[in-house]
């Protein structure tokens, strides 16, 4: 089986850029791959997403050998051993909020005995070459999502969980979640009880030797990230960047043009 290059990235000490994406384009998707990710996961939870969509975006991306994950709608069997089955190298799991549902995570996730995936990887084979059965389960990364005022009481609990390779920082919930509401849902948080909150996953995933990945909205908040001793930095999305993009060119073009004419029309050119 083909070795996991996020593992090989960590083993060098050097942190991981990825990417994400919600648009169900397996076109989009291959451009985002040929960008200089490490990695890039398809949002099924929140995303305008199916399963035929994934697989084809999968399939799309394959040649860019980038890190392919996913995150799935909930900690559902079938969706998280479909997805596996699919050729995903990673999953997260969001709102993970108590030590058994972490469990219960990671089970779902391994082939027996650590768990109770069950066998038929119908796609996954192909990307990931022979010995699949005998050698995915040290593979494939199995991230839990800390969103919730929930799971930061049960955080420690959480992160000693056997089995479980990370815990990824939803900001946005996290933040809604620890204020009761007061905060508006955002990435790149600045508030010091978020801050707080989000050095204290970093904190105990450290103590429980597994990796602490965020959700950030910009580079610069992720370089940050990346100075707190995080492992994993997701930069923004498609949509975002689709957005951003075409409005910073739309703003240049206004600018431009109407700000001319403006001026032609004061000289009365027109």
């Amino acid at each position: 089986m083909k070795k996991n290059k996020l593992r090989e990235i960590w083993a060098e000490g050097r942190p991981v850029l990825h990417g994400w994406l919600s648009m169900p384009s397996p076109f989009g998707a291959e451009i985002m791959a040929a960008q200089d990710y490490d990695a890039i996961s398809i949002d099924i939870q929140h995303g305008a997403v199916g399963y035929e969509d994934v697989l084809a975006m999968f399939m799309a991306m394959r040649a860019s050998e980038k890190v392919i994950m996913a995150r799935v709608p909930w900690l559902d069997p079938a969706w998280i051993m479909k997805v596996l089955d699919a050729g995903a190298y990673g999953i997260i799991c969001p709102m993970i909020n108590t030590r058994a549902q972490a469990e219960e995570f990671v089970s779902y996730m391994r082939y027996p005995p650590q768990g109770v995936r069950s066998f038929g990887p119908t796609r996954a084979v192909y990307p990931a070459g022979g010995n699949y059965a005998a050698e995915a389960n040290g593979e494939i990364l199995a991230w839990a999502m800390i969103e919730t005022a929930q799971a930061m009481s049960n955080l420690d609990e959480i992160a000693a969980t056997p089995g479980l390779d990370g815990i990824y920082i939803g900001p946005a919930d996290l933040s809604f979640s620890l204020s009761e509401g007061r905060l508006t849902p955002a990435f790149d948080r600045e508030e010091p009880e978020v801050i707080e909150a989000i050095l204290k996953v970093r904190d105990a995933c450290k103590a429980n030797g597994i990796k602490a990945a965020i959700h950030c909205g910009t580079a610069e908040y992720a370089i940050r990230a990346v100075e707190w001793g995080f492992d994993m930095t997701t930069v923004s999305g498609d949509t975002r960047l689709l957005a951003g993009a075409a409005a910073q060119s739309v703003s240049t073009w206004r600018k431009g043009v109407e700000g001319k004419a403006r001026v032609t029309a004061i000289k009365g050119g027109y």
